[in-house]
């Protein structure tokens, strides 16, 4: 069975991540490279509402993972030789410059996104304040 990773940082999870999984376990066994709270701090700047070990314990409840591990913000080919994957599965906004395996991209979930979903909910605070 092939290796499928799926890099994400699933700060805030939705049904676009759920989407993308099953279309990954679809291709083989799903591995998922979990951004580090570090990384999310660094390039997002900000920390994400779940820690890591949270944010990892939710995805290995998903019956299309396999296994969570950490990784950067953006992963390279010696990050792919290393967790012998065979597939690189990512939405449509995908930054990694991988050669080291085949890269599927799957279009990203109309209307949602953890960005969506954060400032959807700070505008449901401000104006129950109002």
């Amino acid at each position: 069975m092939k290796r499928v990773m799926v890099d994400m940082s699933c700060t805030l999870m939705h049904h676009g991540h759920i989407r993308l999984l099953r279309k990954a376990a679809d291709l083989g066994k799903v591995i998922v490279a979990l951004t580090t709270d570090d990384e999310i701090l660094m390039k997002k700047g900000y920390t994400p509402e779940l820690s890591f070990e949270e944010r990892k314990e939710i995805l290995l409840a998903i019956k299309y993972v396999s296994d969570v591990i950490p990784s950067k913000w953006l992963l390279d080919d010696s990050y792919i030789r290393e967790n012998k994957i065979d597939i690189l599965v990512h939405g449509d906004d995908n930054s990694n410059q991988i050669s080291a395996c085949e890269v599927v991209i799957f279009p990203r979930t109309d209307g949602i996104s953890s960005s969506q979903l954060r400032e959807r909910s700070m505008n449901i605070r401000v104006n129950s304040k109002t």
